[in-house]
């Protein structure tokens, strides 16, 4: 969401006229955009302008350890509530503890293949497919790149590091069961070939998660030791350099250096932290977002900045020109680079170290205050200091209208412009062969062959507003949205990361052509739900919300991934009996329908919007103001034609597949049948037999580190009226799942996020508990579990399955104290959801970075 936004989704707009769901048309003969950018754009505009009123709103520092200024902390506060932060030490020794529980059940295996087809044939809904975007196979966010001789090494935001030995032909899964699977950087020591990982994705993403610090290979990623104490627990690290003598790690919680050649536990040394931070905020821990060494200095100069994308009176540009020793650096005041207005921040050198640029992300521009024609971008400029002085004289060299001319699919000025989301994706990357050759990512790619004079685009963000889209020839294909990553080899190729996985091309092609896309051996899609039911061609499918992939299709006796709806993907309702019809969600409630298995030929419409969300296109008139950005929603589980989907409001229909809910039909199916008040917002939702459970929070962000400014509670009609259940064992925290017993509606599950009042003041005790007499009273059923974030429940062949931040837990459901670990083999990626097979017999783990894994029950 970001934990906080989200990361952005797949769009792009060719002209503010696609805000309004108007055509627009590309040069130079008039080409139709599908209507799916006008849909996708406009969930864009409400992100890059939260307001609905479409005003923007400023950003807020609302307390997120990773993000606190977008709209959206979900992700965060089902792992933080109700404080801001939680140390690194938590995870560490929760996943410990798990690991040492006992093994019951055989073995994990992936149901999906991992990559997912953005144009599959047969499912090109014109409204709602990426069809047509050039983009092909995809995968997981990519957030780090580094290559050694032949070797490619590739990092994920939760899917860990990938190797490949032939150009990204075949990909090894590494660092697969480590405490988190969450990358930030990659670095490789030229000097012994050693790999080393820094974790913690640094994107200011919805869902970036905090690291365990950095780990160290010899073998090509095929074992992993950690590096240094405990300093860097909950930092994420945005980059990984050397000066030949020291390591640096550039993290959010400042700049640290250790020696090259030491022994694996020496500490890292914390060598520049500026901001004294008297309140304790999270957005204040010295975020250095960039650190860099000037070649030719003998590893003398280092120049880091401190950036953080909703800005801190400390960011802007440090340098030392004493190694980077503690105590050494100053901070500049440039000629050329307003330091006033400096958010995240990338720089690069050329070879020689004689230029040196530097991307600047504003957060006056991402709080809304651009100057006209500025219209959405957060892009404040790339920067050159052409004798490679940090202290300048810089010249702009290339800014959101200079891109948008570039042969960008966005348009400038627009809702959509480059650098929209340059808070969120960018990097620099010079030619190591060519000082005037430098590479650019922010939602798209661009170069420059002459020192930032002139800018091509070479990866648009789709197809779809460019001139070739539609013509005889078409467009090439072109490089999935949103960029974190790159790399280039010895050899001259050149590797790119985003947030559908990994491309490369030759360094020497030029235009937009020659790119290859690396994903088919790539398994690192991002669930957020997952539910399944019988394909009517046999066996069972699994539908699923994927970050920024969409909802997917995994048909029946197939791994194979489809995409038939674009954009984010949330919750998920499927007909157990007929996969065909599911229901699926793109942010924030805005549910839509298929009952044909989401294939279309192009011309004929699989889905049918059907939400009462406020925060869509095209919303009715009463409608929802306070949708989570992925909302829950569910059907009854003995009634399948009543769903109940709530924000603020709770909503029922009883309409099923056929619910109707659009402003140019006049009509809504969905009815408000409980007003949860002006604060709350839904986390989760069960319905059986007519009775509801609400799970919400109000605030749902945290702001203060004692926690005391986040509340949660359960709301239900049990009993004939709606009433807030008062229990005084129930923590205080994120409410991730509520699940009943279909056979008594008053026995029902609550799951709980976050962790316990050990790491969380007022967090409370307990990660699930169960009531009998319709959540009057509760008991603590949390037994032996592991200290983890805990986010989706099942009930399977008498036994509880359980879904956490590490691995999937079970019990007897007469025995629910005594937890053992579910089956062998399933990775450390978090586990989103889980689902059952219609039949009962097989458990399905959604992760968030490694796909989908299924284990066969026994007994």
């Amino acid at each position: 969401m970001p934990r906080r936004h989200r990361p952005l989704v797949a769009a792009l707009a060719a002209a503010t006229a696609l805000l309004t769901g108007a055509t627009a048309f590309a040069a130079p003969g008039p080409r139709p955009v599908p209507p799916t950018a006008a849909r996708q754009l406009a969930a864009l505009a409400r992100q890059v302008h939260p307001s609905t009123t479409g005003r923007e709103k400023p950003a807020r520092d609302t307390g997120d350890p990773d993000d606190p200024v977008a709209g959206s902390l979900q992700f965060a506060a089902a792992r933080t509530a109700p404080s801001v932060t939680v140390s690194g030490a938590a995870l560490a020794q929760g996943a410990a503890a798990g690991d040492r529980l006992p093994v019951r059940g055989g073995k994990w295996s992936e149901l999906s293949s991992g990559s997912t087809n953005s144009e599959a044939p047969g499912y090109a809904d014109p409204n709602f497919s990426d069809y047509g975007s050039g983009w092909g196979l995809v995968t997981g966010r990519a957030s780090a790149l580094a290559t050694d001789g032949a070797w490619v090494y590739a990092g994920f935001a939760d899917g860990g590091v990938w190797t490949s030995h032939n150009a990204g032909k075949s990909w090894t899964p590494r660092f697969q069961h480590q405490s988190t699977a969450s990358i930030g950087a990659l670095w490789v020591n030229p000097d012994d070939h050693s790999l080393w990982v820094g974790t913690g994705e640094a994107n200011t993403s919805a869902d970036n998660y905090t690291g365990q610090g950095v780990y160290r290979s010899t073998d090509h990623g095929r074992s992993f030791q950690r590096v240094g104490g405990d300093e860097l627990l909950n930092a994420q690290v945005a980059t990984l350099t050397c000066n030949g003598g020291y390591v640096f790690a550039a993290t959010s919680h400042g700049l640290w250096r250790r020696p090259l050649h030491s022994r694996p536990g020496r500490r890292w040394e914390s060598v520049l932290s500026p901001d004294p931070n008297p309140d304790h905020s999270p957005s204040r821990t010295s975020v250095i977002s960039s650190v860099t060494v000037r070649p030719g200095s003998h590893g003398g100069t280092v120049l880091a900045a401190l950036g953080y994308r909703g800005g801190t009176p400390y960011d802007g540009l440090y340098l030392s020109t004493r190694g980077g020793a503690p105590g050494t650096f100053r901070r500049l005041a440039p000629t050329g680079i307003d330091t006033t207005d400096m958010g995240r921040t990338s720089l690069a050198y050329t070879p020689d170290g004689q230029a040196l640029y530097a991307l600047v992300q504003s957060p006056a521009y991402t709080a809304g205050k651009r100057p006209a024609p500025l219209q959405s971008t957060s892009l404040k400029g790339v920067y050159k200091s052409a004798d490679g002085n940090p202290e300048g004289p810089w010249t702009l060299v290339a800014d959101a209208a200079t891109l948008g001319k570039s042969g960008s699919a966005q348009a400038f000025p627009s809702g959509y412009e480059p650098g929209v989301g340059a808070w969120y994706n960018q990097y620099l990357k010079a030619d190591p062969r060519d000082p005037r050759h430098l590479y650019l990512g922010l939602e798209e790619i661009y170069e420059t062959r002459d020192g930032g004079a002139t800018w091509q685009t070479i990866a648009p963000f789709w197809n779809y507003t460019l001139p070739c889209y539609g013509t005889a020839a078409g467009c090439p294909p072109t490089v999935h949205t949103d960029q974190h990553a790159v790399a280039i080899t010895e050899d001259g190729t050149l590797y790119v990361g985003s947030d559908g996985g990994i491309w490369s091309r030759p360094v020497a092609a030029t235009g937009t052509t020659g790119w290859r896309d690396l994903n088919a051996g790539l398994r690192t899609l991002q669930y957020f739900y997952a539910g399944a039911g019988r394909d009517p061609k046999g066996g069972t499918a699994v539908w699923g919300g994927l970050q920024d992939n969409g909802g997917t299709l995994v048909p029946g006796n197939s791994h194979q991934v489809m995409q038939p709806f674009a954009g984010d993907g949330g919750d998920v309702i499927v007909d157990p009996a007929n996969a065909d019809r599911a229901a699926l969600e793109y942010t924030y409630g805005d549910i839509s329908v298929t009952t044909v298995g989401g294939r279309s030929d192009g011309k004929t419409a699989a889905f049918r919007e059907i939400s009462p969300s406020c925060q869509i296109t095209t919303p009715v008139a009463v409608c929802d103001p306070q949708m989570q950005f992925i909302a829950p929603f569910t059907a009854d589980r003995t009634d399948p034609n009543r769903w109940v989907i709530a924000g603020r409001y709770v909503w029922e229909t009883t309409k099923g597949f056929d619910t109707v809910c659009a402003k140019d039909a006049g009509s809504c199916d969905w009815k408000i049948v409980h007003d949860l008040g002006s604060t709350a917002s839904t986390t989760a939702v069960e319905a059986v037999k007519g009775v509801d459970y609400v799970g919400w929070c109000g605030p749902c962000t945290p702001s203060r580190q004692d926690g005391t400014g986040f509340h949660s509670g359960i709301a239900t009609n049990y009993g004939g009226t709606w009433h807030t259940i008062t229990a005084p064992n129930l923590p205080n925290r994120y409410l991730t799942r509520l699940v009943g017993d279909p056979a008594d509606p008053a026995h029902v599950y609550a799951v709980y996020g976050a962790y316990s009042a050990k790491w969380i003041p007022g967090g409370g005790t307990g990660h699930i508990f169960e009531s009998r007499d319709g959540g009057a009273n509760w008991r603590d059923i949390s037994g032996n579990l592991p200290d983890l974030p805990a986010n989706a429940l099942v009930i399977a062949k008498g036994r509880l399955i359980l879904a956490m931040d590490h691995l999937v837990y079970t019990a007897d459901v007469r025995r629910p104290g005594r937890w053992a670990r579910l089956g062998r083999g399933l990775p450390s990626s978090v586990v989103t959801d889980l689902t059952l097979f219609p039949s009962g017999d097989t458990v399905v783990a959604a992760t968030h970075g490694r796909g989908l894994w299924q284990l066969k029950l026994g007994r």
